[in-house]
């Protein structure tokens, strides 16, 4: 099985969609849009709430608050790999 690695930045880039760098270096890029129809997510809609958006102690996951977090391997799993290296983030979170 492979192991997923931890986090160790989140940047958002544009509204809904997330730059994450794993410590083992890959980056990925994940896009939140579908999770906006879902009840527990509905925060998410607010550009300023999506910014406040941080790494987990330990890299295990990125959260916005107790209630409203994504997995590491969500994030793995579901994100797609960075082709294009000159994304220009709006704003960081970091551990």
């Amino acid at each position: 099985m492979e192991r997923i690695p931890r986090i160790k930045t989140v940047e958002v880039i544009v509204h809904n969609r997330l730059l994450i760098c794993f410590k083992n270096g890959v980056e990925k890029l994940y896009d939140c849009t579908l999770l906006l129809s879902r009840p527990q997510f509905h925060f998410l809609k607010d550009p300023a709430f999506f910014r406040t958006v941080r790494v987990d102690t330990g890299g295990y996951g990125i959260s916005w608050n107790d209630d409203i977090d994504l997995s590491e391997y969500e994030l793995w799993t579901n994100g797609q790999p960075v082709a294009d290296k000159s994304l220009q983030p709006t704003g960081e979170a970091g551990d």
